[in-house]
């Protein structure tokens, strides 16, 4: 027999809504501060981890350390790397020049993985940040945006974590 539903979600039907729809409470609002068309991969990044966030809430992945700490890391390099792009000190070799936002791109999002995975502050959706914010060429407003989103959420998140299960 074909099982669509989660067996946990028969004796949590309320908890699954919930959680849910703080995950989409905060997508709204930060849907309401970025334009969803210009900044899209940043939006959804913290959507991906509004899921990680609310459905995984006691999972290392949505620590504070992980949440924080990872968009930090996600932030700066993805500002590094667009920043050095445009600098002017890649135009001279010809292969970086060609193709010198593949590279970054690439260079950001592993980069950001290698920094996340020694300083243990893991969170998968703070590497696509990185990407995010190089090729959405890092506007502060979305800097801004997403420290606060996801300072928002980390703050929701353990105030609410004494009521909050693991639904995945």
């Amino acid at each position: 027999m074909l099982k669509i539903l989660d067996e946990k979600f028969k004796t949590n039907k309320l908890g699954f809504l919930l959680q849910s729809l703080l995950a989409t409470a905060v997508v709204f609002v930060i849907l309401l501060v970025l334009d969803p068309v210009s900044n899209s991969a940043v939006i959804a990044s913290l959507g991906a981890s509004s899921f990680i966030a609310f459905t995984m809430p006691h999972a290392k992945e949505s620590s504070f350390r992980c949440l924080v700490g990872g968009y930090l890391i996600g932030v700066i390099i993805g500002n590094l790397c667009y920043f050095i792009s445009i600098s002017g000190l890649v135009e001279n070799i010809y292969f970086l020049d060609k193709h010198s936002a593949v590279i970054f791109c690439a260079i950001a999002v592993g980069l950001s993985i290698f920094l996340m995975v020694i300083t243990n502050t893991e969170h998968p959706p703070a590497a696509g940040m990185a990407l995010a914010l190089f090729l959405n060429q890092a506007g502060l407003r979305a800097i801004i945006v997403v420290l606060a989103g996801i300072t928002s959420l980390v703050i929701i998140k353990t105030w609410l974590r004494p009521y909050l299960k693991n639904l995945v």
